[in-house]
């Protein structure tokens, strides 16, 4: 029940059954109220009629008998009739029905009715009298009393009464009709608004299912458009709007699909803010930041770091941008943060941090190799211009001395030449124009040669340099030879300048699956821990003392390091437990 009444078709029937109700109560109590007057005025005027007739009759017909028979049929049976003399007696009657007495003593008592006849105008009058037909009960009657006369005379009257209980039964039968042909209307007053209500409210049930399914995401969900009326111009308009919502928020999840990538593929870390510093969106670059920051500031309770915190307040309250350079967890971020606006007002910020970590570094090893390259260069400088002013000055007396500084200026050319070409390498090498070419090579031949040709150099040393090896002699490898010549060369040079007399420097070959790994092993002082990680670094050198009255550079281990990386290979420095370093290469052997 309650269903039809929250239901369009329940209100449309309950409102067309309201109205046609009204509008049937009152016709039916004007039309109620016109038939009792109607029928009223039609008994009384027919009660007129017939007293005059009678009164006719009288005077006419002197015949008693006939004059009875006559009146008797103008009378029915609902109507009676009194013929009064001129002293007012009566002289005929034509009543039929119970109470006759009682009927005809009450109305002749009424000396006030009897008296004002007019000869002229009937008199009505109503009055209550015992029923014809049920003892001890009242009705009311329509009595009428007309004069008639001859020859100008009085003679009598006539009385006519009749119980209006006729009216009231015709007005009855006349209620009746009027309530059955309202019961009808009501019935197919029901019928219609049900039918239009169905005819209206059937659309609108297709339209809210088809609602519910565009709230549902599907948004191919169309109405058949079966009417030119206004229901058919909402189906229709429905459907365009389908159509358009389809389009825009397909064109909106292509945009967010297109910022979500955009965000996924920055290397910049973005987040955007609310006004209470909460974050709506953030990238993983920024998730990441974050959890790194938290990991390292376990111990706080904030989720961001203070310094972006106090910048988004900054930028919240003032409405303009701010750009700082911080540090965070050790490492340097540029961070840009903007307002972003609803309308005139501040809804939140979005927050841009680069790091800039990478960039310091590069500038600190710019620096450092402009301070290395000029600290290298200016010893040899020096002693290039010290002894050749000498000779210029004529400090050498004798051609020994002279050929000995002459010796000292070759030696430090030649050390000049070799920085100059390790650094114009290294630079080749790390902006990717060193090309390799690359050959099957033999790994065991071209090792025993390589320590073949250090042989002497380590007799001299008082070093043992010996050359170990379990592999098969038919090992194979595709790499540039000459690159890896210069690498090798520089680890067992290195190891020989580097290991004490006495000492003992090798190198070793092993397999393993698919690469192959050559190392070599030294006795001699050995690399402290703390600089291992640095070794392979420009002009890096872990005895400050020592490398530079050996001929050193500096760049030897980063050139190796760059040839390996080249190779697909990887190079790798530790430390011997008794003493002594162990350098190790690994080189993916050739598929075959």
């Amino acid at each position: 029940m309650n269903r039809i009444w929250n239901s369009i078709v329940g209100k449309l029937w309950a409102t067309i059954l309201l109205l046609v109700s009204f509008v049937l109560f009152i016709v039916t109590a004007l039309l109620l109220e016109f038939l009792d007057n109607f029928h009223t005025t039609q008994a009384e005027d027919s009660l007129r009629r017939e007293a005059t007739t009678i009164g006719k009759i009288v005077m006419d017909d002197d015949d008693p008998i006939s004059m009875g028979r006559i009146i008797q049929d103008i009378l029915d049976d609902e109507t009676n009739a009194m013929i009064l003399n001129n002293n007012g007696k009566i002289v005929h009657q034509f009543h039929t029905g119970l109470n006759t007495d009682k009927i005809e003593g009450k109305i002749l008592s009424d000396s006030n009715f009897i008296l004002n006849v007019d000869k002229d105008n009937p008199v009505l009058k109503e009055m209550m009298l015992p029923s014809l037909s049920e003892d001890g009960v009242l009705e009311e009657y329509m009595v009428i009393i007309d004069s008639f006369d001859k020859e100008a005379e009085l003679k009598g009257s006539v009385v006519i009464y009749q119980s209006l209980e006729s009216v009231h039964r015709t007005t009855k039968r006349t209620t009746h009709i009027v309530f059955l042909s309202a019961f009808i209307a009501f019935i197919l007053t029901t019928i219609f608004a049900f039918f239009l209500s169905t005819r209206i409210t059937s659309p609108l049930r297709g339209l809210r299912q088809a609602a519910f399914e565009l709230s549902k995401g599907n948004f191919d969900t169309r109405l058949p458009v079966l009417q030119n009326d206004e229901i058919g111009q909402l189906a229709t308009a429905f459907n365009q709007m389908g159509k358009q919502l389809k389009y825009h928020v397909e064109l909106i999840n292509q945009e967010k699909e297109q910022l979500s990538s955009i965000l996924t593929s920055m290397t910049d870390a973005v987040i955007t803010f609310n006004r209470d510093s909460t974050i709506l969106l953030s990238n993983p670059q920024a998730e990441k930041l974050l959890q790194n920051w938290l990991f390292k500031n376990s111990t706080r309770d904030e989720l961001i770091p203070p310094e972006i915190v106090h910048m988004l307040e900054h930028v919240i309250s003032f409405a303009e941008e701010l750009e700082e350079e911080l540090e965070l967890g050790g490492k340097f971020y540029m961070i840009s943060i903007s307002p972003l606006y609803s309308a005139n007002s501040i809804r939140g910020a979005v927050a841009v941090l680069r790091d800039m970590t990478e960039q310091h570094q590069l500038e600190k090893l710019r620096s450092d190799f402009i301070a290395n390259v000029s600290h290298e260069l200016r010893t040899p400088i020096s002693m290039l211009q010290g002894y050749s002013e000498a000779i210029i000055d004529g400090v050498s007396t004798s051609d020994e001395e002279r050929n000995e500084i002459m010796q000292i200026i070759h030696e430090e050319s030649k050390r000049m030449g070799r920085l100059v070409t390790d650094l114009l390498d290294l630079a080749r090498m790390e902006s990717g124009h060193m090309r390799l070419y690359k050959d099957d090579l033999l790994i065991v031949p071209f090792l025993d040669r390589i320590v073949n040709k250090f042989m002497q150099v380590a007799r001299d040393s008082n070093v043992d340099l010996t050359f170990e090896h379990t592999v098969d002699m038919e090992l194979v490898l595709h790499a540039d030879g000459d690159r890896l010549e210069q690498v090798f060369t520089n680890l067992l040079d290195n190891a020989i300048r580097h290991t004490p007399d006495g000492g003992h420097v090798t190198l070793g070959v092993e397999t393993n699956k698919d690469t192959v790994r050559v190392t070599v092993t030294d006795t001699g002082v050995g690399i402290p821990d703390e600089d291992l990680p640095y070794i392979f670094e420009r002009f890096y050198k872990a005895d400050k003392a020592r490398t530079r009255g050996k001929g050193g550079t500096g760049l030897g281990l980063a050139i190796a390091k760059n040839i390996i990386d080249s190779h697909g290979g990887t190079i790798s420095a530790i430390k011997v437990e008794k003493e002594g370093t162990l350098f190790s290469c690994i080189l993916p052997l050739k598929n075959m």
